[in-house]
């Protein structure tokens, strides 16, 4: 997810993504340590993009 697009939604929107998508990663973390994913770097895109969308709602919490 591209930082546009972070920056589009709201910040009930993005902290219920926030939410999802940190569900989302524990659970494909742990299918890839019962069977390993085909494409492992996945994991590593969805925790930046996690990291990219707790970053805006910082700067949103700091702004106001």
């Amino acid at each position: 997810m591209k930082i546009a697009e972070i920056r589009e939604l709201s910040t009930a929107e993005l902290a219920e993504r926030i939410d999802a998508e940190v569900v989302n990663y524990n659970s494909m973390k742990f299918n890839h340590h019962i069977s390993p994913l085909e494409d492992y770097s996945q994991i590593k895109k969805l925790r930046r993009d996690i990291a990219r969308m707790k970053g805006e709602l910082r700067q949103r919490e700091l702004n106001k």
